[in-house]
């Protein structure tokens, strides 16, 4: 299970990033308020992704693509293509695992999983532009303004501090340049948002 959900926790903070609506006017500065009413107004969206892990053990990062759907107010979908066919689904609090080319698929009810439920509401209350509910689950900050800006969500609860560190997000504008997860143990997730997919 938590192989699933390592996997999983770098595409649903990437969705919450790619779903940013217009930022403010040129060369003003951009708030967290700004950006969660932004977030709000998004009903979905749809992106490719590279996904590249670095494993302390490995000489080189794992490397994955696929497409990313949100539809709101709590379906989050990752779709991906390589190295091999998986699907990640999160519907209410139901969360789907699927290998496609080992026709394996669990569905987890994520009230039995503590942990992992928390992360689910902060990712979703991002979506849905709740700060208040965001700011329940993690540290929130925000840098710089709409033409460079990152937005830092670490961790409150000592559970998920165990292991993720700290969820960087970095864009220009309303586009998702990068989004990286540093885990507790030193592993680093970076996901690219390469285009919206039709």
């Amino acid at each position: 299970m938590i192989t699933g959900v390592r996997r999983l926790i770098l595409p649903l903070a990437a969705l919450m990033a790619a779903a940013v609506g217009a930022p403010p006017a040129a060369g003003a500065d951009l708030g967290v308020e700004e950006l969660m009413r932004s977030l709000a107004q998004v009903r979905s969206r749809t992106a490719r992704f590279v996904e590249r892990k670095q494993v302390a053990i490995l000489n080189t990062p794992l490397e994955s693509s696929g497409t990313l759907v949100y539809t709101a107010p709590g379906r989050l979908e990752k779709h991906t293509v390589a190295p091999r066919a998986e699907s990640l689904v999160l519907d209410g609090d139901r969360l789907t695992l699927e290998d496609k080319g080992r026709d394996q698929k669990r569905t987890f009810a994520l009230p039995e999983y503590p942990m992992i439920q928390a992360f689910v509401e902060g990712v979703r209350s991002t979506l849905a532009g709740d700060l208040a509910t965001l700011s329940r689950f993690y540290q929130v900050a925000l840098e710089g303004n709409e033409r460079r800006w990152r937005l830092l969500l670490r961790p409150r609860e000592q559970r998920m501090q165990d292991f993720v560190s700290e969820i960087r997000i970095s864009g220009s504008l309303d586009r998702i340049r990068t989004i990286e997860i540093v885990e507790t143990e030193g592993d680093r997730s970076v996901m690219t948002i390469t285009s919206d997919a039709p």
